[in-house]
């Protein structure tokens, strides 16, 4: 247990520096502060169409962190050889790739947490629709004031002791991000103590732990591809299932009682329609808890089977 704990803490801190983590989630971010503008050309559907657009961007950013982290962790070090000290100590292939799983996990984990808090923040600010509408400044504030603390901290770590930039940005951003959101849960516009009034939906948070697990299955498909493959085909081969997932009941759902293909198919590819709950956001606007347990018991079961098949397959590859 402790060399597996080893393993996946490496793995997360390891993928929390490279570059292409933090491009991802800065872009994203990006993205998310854009999305209130590009809303308000809708007509009373503004609100809706940002949480499709925030929940959209969560989506394809842990897609990309998942693909490139996995290829970091296995593919690599495969490739550079550093596996061979790895397995030379008393470490069993399957360890291996579980602690590279947990550990891509966790940033992906991490990296979802910063974007949805800021997704939150978001909504709470909503979309601007006429000229009367006011800002709402104490999100500007929130915002503002932890990506300031979170630079300027960052900044100190990295040139008095020489920690990573990108790693400690990062974890600090998630830090004021966490005591951003918890100050506008209590505060509200008008800078008065009001819980009741902060416009923060549960809808939002089930909807964003429902593509959080469909992140794991991601991550599970890109260690299982990443044992066998380049980063070039794995990054292929999980966009592939990716776009297949999301259509996975049309494709194959509809023909499995006929087909035994489809059968196959609907069980090998992730039914990535379970956790993306477009449809709710603009008819009932309410996601059951019992939903969320289900989901939940589909991703451990999908990503346990598909992170049995990755250890199968590792056990036999060559790296030496």
């Amino acid at each position: 247990m402790l060399r597996l704990l080893a393993i996946s803490k490496n793995t997360f801190v390891d993928t929390l520096r490279q570059p292409i983590y933090t491009v991802i989630i800065v872009f994203s971010l990006l993205l998310m502060f854009l999305a209130p503008a590009i809303s308000m050309y809708t007509l009373d559907e503004d609100i809706k169409l940002l949480r499709e657009l925030g929940l959209s961007t969560l989506f394809l950013a842990g897609l990309f962190i998942a693909v490139f982290a996995s290829t970091g962790a296995i593919t690599e070090e495969i490739e550079s050889g550093t596996i061979t000290t790895v397995l030379s100590k008393p470490i069993s292939r399957p360890a291996f790739v579980i602690g590279k799983f947990l550990g891509v996990c966790g940033a992906v984990a991490l990296a979802h947490l910063l974007i949805t808090m800021v997704l939150l923040m978001m909504i709470r600010h909503g979309v601007l629709e006429t000229a009367s509408d006011e800002i709402d400044w104490t999100v500007i504030t929130a915002v503002a004031t932890g990506i300031l603390a979170s630079l300027i901290i960052t900044s100190f770590m990295n040139y008095v002791y020489d920690w990573n930039f990108l790693s400690t940005g990062v974890v600090l951003s998630v830090v004021f991000m966490a005591f951003g959101i918890l100050f506008l849960f209590f505060v509200d516009r008008d800078w008065k103590f009001n819980p009741a009034d902060n416009h923060f939906d549960r809808f939002d948070i089930i909807a964003s732990l429902l593509l959080l697990l469909a992140m794991f299955c991601l991550v599970a498909l890109a260690i299982l591809f990443s044992t066998r493959f380049n980063e070039v085909l794995t990054l292929t081969f999980c966009v592939g299932f990716f776009l297949l997932g999301l259509i996975s009941d049309w494709v194959f759902g509809r023909f499995a009682d006929q087909h035994l293909w489809a059968k196959i198919g609907e069980i090998l590819t992730p039914n990535l329609q379970v956790f993306w709950v477009s449809d709710a956001i603009y008819e009932t606007g309410v996601i059951p808890m019992k939903y969320l347990y289900m989901a939940f018991i589909y991703a451990v079961l999908y990503a346990g089977g598909i992170l049995s098949v990755a250890i199968a397959m590792f056990q036999r590859r060559q790296v030496g």
